[in-house]
């Protein structure tokens, strides 16, 4: 990747800008371009991005929204990944009035991208994330898990199983971390950025570039002020140059450097303002979420779910314990499950954005999501969600029970995954559904077909995790899901915590049953039927009564004794 030459400084007789007309508002990175947007696609990976992206924006200029077929062509992608990048790029914008974000499916390949947003996208396809802090003792820890599969090096060589015993949640990268990486990526690239949204002075050559109100404003992709994001201060507004700006009447476009020079300003003043942040909180004692805390009963305890500042809640370390949240006990709308180990966690609230990682040997049932769910680096876990799109990025023996509008998504090195349909009973999916797709997906959910059982497998290798791979291990494509047997099917139990208002049953559920999952449930409750009609019927002597009955009793006592912890959790919900 080259950098090119930044837009031209600002004369010593043009004023320097104030940082932003809103003094106690800072700049953040929006998250989710970069938690949720980013593709192991190796095309989408250019050695030049700037270079690549503005013959691109001039080859395209003609086209102000880029269709799949057009992406396809240009990039010369297939059409599923062509169709997968406006799905992603959908699923991540900042504008909800965008219409590749109002399309439905059925029209997301004709509506197509803004060019501008598109452009933006494959720039930041570059992106590394941030690697671990490494243990203080890291031979010792491979010692305790020798193993060559992704979780390796990415985990510090730890399962996700010994994630959460060992406690080294303390080093991987915390929020703050994330967030001063994501800013100083942005604060190299912002040049070149700029670059690909500015326009030149006509007659002045290509060295004076401008930026529009309507260009600026696609900044809000990559960057928002505020705490709430697309729902707090407008990015425009937020500026010295446009903002109380006359909406009939076009601003002034501001010249590049001047906008560049501002917005360095602002990275520099968050950039301090985090590690003043991160600083104090290693030179002083021990956070409530850091300690080897043990989690004993399921409560609403500030030590498994905490809200963040920047409108996520955050559910973690539940370790042996059901765990309940409504839409009432979190803060904005998403949330990230992690490093939860042998629990039942169940979130009934509409979302947004979701994503379980680090978990082990546990049932998590999330709320319909409105955007993505991603899940990743889990161990024998089940996941049952109603959700556009979904990714699974390197789990194992994991269990996904889905109602997905989109492909669900299969990269990394993944192992002995099984996918099966998304049923429920004892609550109304369809309620949270509307609230978080809206009422145009619903209603296209609700006569389309579940595509749970059509998932889209990619690399093996996430070019994005700053991690050495060996030579040709790029090009293997990650293992994908089995079906699971209907024989193994069934319905998942939401506890009726809160009476009549979550009573449902299956028939509540947006997604009709498949045929095969349908008569193996029906079945199965014909043979319990037989069953206890035999066992009423049997003409046994009295003393094969008592030794049936007891043999009864003795495998109920063992399946008790292994669903105690859980039966006593829900029962104390259920009080």
């Amino acid at each position: 990747m080259t950098d090119s030459a930044e837009p031209p400084s600002t004369s010593a007789a043009e004023p320097k800008p104030t940082p932003n007309p809103i003094p106690n508002c800072l700049i953040h990175p929006r998250r989710e371009p970069f938690e949720h947007g980013l593709l192991p696609i190796p095309k989408l990976i250019f050695p030049d991005p700037t270079q690549t992206l503005i013959q691109l924006r001039q080859k395209l200029v003609s086209n102000p929204r880029v269709d799949t077929a057009t992406l396809a062509d240009t990039l010369q992608i297939s059409a599923d990944h062509a169709r997968l990048v406006l799905d992603t790029l959908a699923s991540v914008l900042h504008s909800e009035a965008d219409p590749l974000v109002k399309a439905q499916p059925g029209e997301i390949d004709f509506v197509g991208a803004d060019l501008r947003d598109l452009i933006l996208f494959l720039y930041i396809q570059s992106y590394k994330k941030l690697l671990p802090r490494t243990h203080k003792d890291s031979a010792a820890v491979a010692d305790v898990w020798p193993s060559t599969s992704a979780f390796d090096g990415y985990l510090s060589a730890l399962s996700p199983l010994q994630l959460v015993r060992s406690n080294s949640r303390r080093f991987m990268p915390s929020q703050a971390d994330e967030e001063a990486h994501q800013l100083s990526y942005l604060q190299k690239h912002m040049a070149n950025i700029l670059s690909l949204l500015a326009e030149p002075v006509e007659g002045e050559g290509e060295e004076s570039l401008v930026l529009t109100m309507e260009g600026f404003e696609h900044l809000g992709f990559l960057i928002q002020f505020g705490d709430k994001g697309s729902e707090g201060v407008s990015l425009s507004q937020a500026t010295p140059f446009f903002a109380n700006s006359d909406p009939d009447m076009p601003a002034v476009p501001v010249p590049a450097a001047q906008v560049h020079d501002w917005i360095l300003q602002n990275i520099a003043s968050a950039l301090e303002h985090i590690t003043e942040r991160i600083s104090a909180k290693e030179n002083g004692p021990p956070s409530v979420s850091d300690q080897d805390v043990a989690m004993a009963d399921a409560c609403t305890s500030s030590i498994k779910a905490s809200p963040s500042a920047r409108g996520s809640s955050f559910i973690e370390g539940i370790s042996k314990s059901s765990y309940v949240k409504q839409a009432s006990d979190l803060k904005g709308s998403s949330v990230k499950v992690l490093n939860c180990h042998d629990s039942v966690i169940y979130i009934l609230a509409p979302l947004r954005y979701a994503t379980i990682y680090g978990c082990s040997d546990a049932t998590i049932f999330l709320g319909a999501v409105g955007k993505a769910v991603r899940i990743e680096h889990c161990e024998r876990v089940h996941v049952i969600t109603a959700a556009k799109r979904v990714c699974i990025a390197n789990c194992r023996e994991c269990v996904f029970f889905l109602g997905v509008t989109q492909r669900p998504l299969m990269v990394g090195d993944n192992h002995k995954l099984q996918k099966s349909f998304y049923v429920s009973i004892r609550w109304h999916p369809t309620i949270h559904i509307t609230q978080s797709w809206g009422s145009t997906w619903l209603k296209w959910a609700l006569t389309q077909l579940n595509r749970w059982d059509d998932p889209l497998a990619l690399g093996v290798v996430d070019p994005h995790d700053s991690l050495s791979h060996p030579a040709g291990v790029s090009d293997v494509q990650a293992e994908s899901a089995t079906r699971l047997d209907p024989d193994q099917f069934t319905s998942f139990l939401i506890p009726n915590w809160f009476g009549s208002e979550s009573t449902g049953s299956t028939k509540d559920n947006p997604f009709p049953l498949p045929e095969a999952y349908m008569s193996s449930q029906q079945r199965n409750q014909k043979n319990l039927g037989v069953i206890k009609q035999l066992l009423r019927e049997a003409p046994l002597e009295e003393n094969r009564k008592r030794e049936l009955s007891c043999a009864l009793h003795l495998l109920f006592k063992d399946w008790l004794y292994g669903n105690f912890r859980y039966l006593r959790k829900r029962s104390l919900f259920e009080e």
